[in-house]
């Protein structure tokens, strides 16, 4: 633990990012390099003061790039510390190339990544879009939907990632300023509570080790190149099972319960959407004013972990619903959005026949309100209903253009 003990209120008013900065001062990390970049800056630049005021013993390292920051964990972990960076959008697409080495070299990283557009043209807003670049990198990827929940995923993915059955890095994401700049109530362990619970990092073939000389990163080609990414993959599939077990450990710590997949109002909906981030809050408002004014029986599922994506629990939380829309909050990029590609590939073999859309929305940090959901959810009911999509597969939610006229010809736009 550090040397200087930070006295925490009871509950306090923390943005998304002081949470991501409080998780990590607590988790005793070694090494944290950085390059800084909106809107997951003030991560980094609290973080950094609280090592100027004497409340982190660790080294911070601050880089010329998101490339560099990268490397840099890379080193120090496999040097063998506990490390951590946080970055969005830009900073992570320049990053990208390294998050394949430090998970194939089977690293323990933890990224705290600040979801954000990715340019062109330029936005600081909060999208999917870097959410989604790191989805076939080899890490483990953990959603946050506020920001006690930002606090929470940090503090636990250093247990996860640096579990002995799973050694791998892990990203805890969280929507850029609808969580990294919203002020909410925060219960916050005390220091040594959180230390102890992620507990002593525990070395594995580190490089400084001299009695046991090891190479990181070495070229395999076709002889062997298969079969480390097989056990890579199975290592992140597998830690599925460590995740549940860390997630169990924090409720009986704590109180607060995290499952692979959250839902609201799923006992008995006819009708769902799925979703990532701050957009599940927003619409668990959506469903009980709809439930109330139209007795419509809608819910949402929302995939607590994006990698390993939990299949099966997606599944099995949408096997009674007649429809479903998937919400993806990135340019698709030429073809379906890759949360409508996760729900279809985990439905296709269950027994639900649900009509599955796609909708396009948010991208920017355009708001999703209120009332748009519930213009969906009614969409949805005339679907479940009529057994079949009302519109084309794909549909764009809340853009200036002709696509808005689908909601106005199923006269639910208000």
């Amino acid at each position: 633990m550090n040397k200087r003990v930070m006295e925490l209120k009871k509950v306090e008013v923390w943005d998304g990012n002081m949470a991501n900065s409080q998780a990590l001062r607590q988790a005793d990390v070694d090494v944290i390099a950085a390059y800084p970049i909106t809107p997951s800056t003030a991560t980094v630049e609290n973080y950094c003061m609280f090592h100027a005021n004497g409340y982190v013993d660790g080294e911070v390292i601050m880089t010329e790039s998101e490339h560099a920051a990268m490397s840099a964990c890379v080193g120090a972990g496999a040097a063998g510390g506990r490390v951590a960076t946080a970055t969005s959008s830009q900073g992570l697409a320049l990053m990208i190339e390294v998050l394949y080495q430090a998970s194939g070299m089977r690293i323990p990283v933890v990224l705290c990544l600040v979801n954000r557009a990715l340019a062109a043209p330029l936005n600081v807003n909060g999208d999917h879009s870097d959410l989604y670049l790191t989805r076939d990198s080899g890490w483990i990827s953990i959603d946050a939907f506020n920001p006690q929940e930002a606090y929470d995923m940090t503090l636990m993915s250093f247990k996860i990632s640096e579990h002995p059955a799973v050694r791998l890095p892990v990203i805890s994401n969280q929507d850029g300023f609808m969580t990294s700049h919203t002020a909410q109530n925060v219960t916050p362990l005390e220091d040594k509570v959180a230390c102890d619970f992620v507990g002593p990092y525990l070395q594995v073939n580190a490089l400084l080790n001299f009695d046991k000389p090891v190479t990181h990163g070495v070229q395999t080609e076709q002889d062997w190149h298969f079969e480390h990414k097989a056990k890579q993959h199975a290592a992140l599939m597998g830690s599925k099972k460590v995740i549940l077990e860390t997630f169990a450990q924090f409720k009986e710590l704590t109180g607060r319960e995290y499952k692979l997949v959250e839902s609201y109002g799923m006992e008995d909906a006819d009708v769902a959407i799925v979703c990532l981030g701050s957009t599940f809050e927003t619409a668990m408002l959506a469903i009980d004013q709809i439930k109330e004014e139209e007795g419509i029986k809608v819910g949402v599922v929302a995939p607590r972990v994006f990698r390993p994506f939990p299949l099966e629990e997606v599944a099995e939380a949408l096997q009674n619903v007649k429809a479903v829309a998937c919400m993806d909050r990135s340019a698709p990029g030429g073809t379906v959005g890759a949360l409508f590609n996760e729900v279809s590939g985990a439905l296709i073999n269950s027994p639900a026949r649900p009509t599955v859309s796609n909708l396009i929305y948010g991208l920017g940090g355009r708001d999703m309100t209120v009332a748009s959901l519930k213009n969906i959810f009614k969409t949805l009911d005339k679907e479940a209903k009529d057994g079949k999509l009302a519109g084309k597969i794909q549909r764009f939610v809340g853009v200036r253009g002709p696509e808005l006229s689908f909601y106005e010809a199923q006269g639910v736009q208000k």
